[in-house]
């Protein structure tokens, strides 16, 4: 997973190159990322299909590698019809591996490790993902085609990686039962309620990387004072997150994204009032911290709650509130910013956040009684 973020260098970028190098008008950019973004809404469900149907492994292996592929595809892609095709085919496969990857933890790590195992991977992503932005802004300075190499390399080697270094982990009597696809997902009030939950959380959180940079500019902080600002995010990650990673575990998961969805609550309305690249570095490190102890549990939750032949779709469904709400945040964050101004866009995020609080602990106790049945069943992994 470090080795796959630290190629991730296409998409934050892909805005430019599309307006730069291809020459698109804002809207076309617009048009191809929010393509893009519908795209990983289908690659997580088909992502979770093909984890429980053909494995792990292969899912990952197949996603991966085909992303690769896909990425240098958009990459050499001229012309509006071809970049949005690309962009499509892209989307598809971005995101396809997650619901593979979430399953195979859930499949060889028991309950009660499972929230540190997740933790570990998150830390690893946010390290990637910081090494990735410094080295993609310096090679996008000599050609944006060196980000769509670095990135279809870095990913087809974690594909290849998996398939030569990582026995499959879904269990013979997984295999050997028939799936019933995502009606029995569906099914589960309490999952369907969580992932609810968890899109209305992301929503907000996704305001940080989406509507942000253009609400500093209204305060006349430019690119480089939102990019010193949200490099606070990644480095309080970092040093923070080993260091309470097994604390949080040990609490009640629940209570846990309580704690911390009211903090990226209180850290985004507090944003209402910056108008400083101090001030916006300070609310940053706020909700940060909230950041830090959801995404603690977040996926161990998942996991709890998942029967084990049906990890991948349930992780696929975990996903779409992900893929959900990155691509809704910058359509309703600048809505809230152009029709009420910051005041209204970060208040109502300070709103919706801590409305997603209070859902998580109406929920808890059913989601307590299915990590305590979890804890219970005897647990092993081939």
């Amino acid at each position: 997973m470090l080795l796959n973020r630290l190629g991730t260098m296409v998409e934050p970028f892909l805005g430019l190159y599309l307006t730069t190098t291809r020459g698109l008008s804002l809207a076309q950019a617009g048009a191809v990322m929010a393509v893009l973004g519908a795209g990983s809404l289908g690659g997580q469900i088909a992502g979770g299909a093909l984890a429980d149907r053909l494995g792990r492994r292969a899912t990952l292996t197949l996603a991966t590698v085909g992303t690769g592929a896909a990425m240098l595809a958009l990459g050499y892609a001229q012309g509006i019809a071809a970049i949005v095709v690309a962009a499509l085919v892209l989307g598809l496969l971005l995101d396809m591996y997650r619901p593979a990857s979430q399953a195979m933890v859930a499949d060889i790590i028991s309950p009660a490790e499972r929230p540190r195992a997740f933790g570990l991977l998150f830390w690893a992503v946010n390290l990637g993902w910081a090494v990735a932005m410094v080295l993609g802004g310096t090679l996008a300075q000599r050609g944006f085609l060196w980000l769509f190499w670095i990135d279809a390399l870095t990913c087809a080697a974690f594909g290849l990686l998996v398939w030569r270094a990582v026995p499959e982990t879904r269990t013979r009597d997984v295999r050997a039962r028939r799936a019933a696809g995502f009606r029995r997902v569906l099914g589960d009030r309490v999952m369907v309620g969580y992932v609810l939950i968890t899109l209305v959380y992301t929503f907000v959180l996704m305001q940080g990387m989406t509507t942000m940079p253009l609400a500093m500019k209204e305060e006349g902080l430019g690119p480089q004072s939102y990019g010193l600002a949200i490099a606070a995010n990644g480095v309080l990650i970092i040093i923070v997150q080993p260091l309470v990673n097994a604390w949080l575990a040990r609490r009640d998961h629940s209570l846990v994204m309580v704690a911390g969805f009211a903090l990226v609550g209180i850290g985004y309305g507090l944003t209402s009032l910056a108008s400083s690249l101090a001030a916006y570095t300070a609310t940053i490190l706020v909700w940060t911290l909230g950041e830090i102890m959801a995404a603690s549990v977040l996926q161990a939750v998942v996991a709890d709650l998942a029967p084990a032949d049906l990890r991948g779709r349930y992780g696929g469904l975990y996903g779409v509130a992900w893929s959900g709400g990155f691509l809704l945040a910058p359509l309703g964050g600048t809505q809230l910013l152009g029709a009420g101004g910051a005041a209204a866009l970060w208040l109502s995020c300070a709103g919706l956040a801590l409305a997603a609080a209070a859902a998580q602990f109406a929920l808890a106790p059913a989601i307590r009684r299915r990590r305590a049945a979890a804890l219970k069943t005897p647990f092993s992994s081939e």
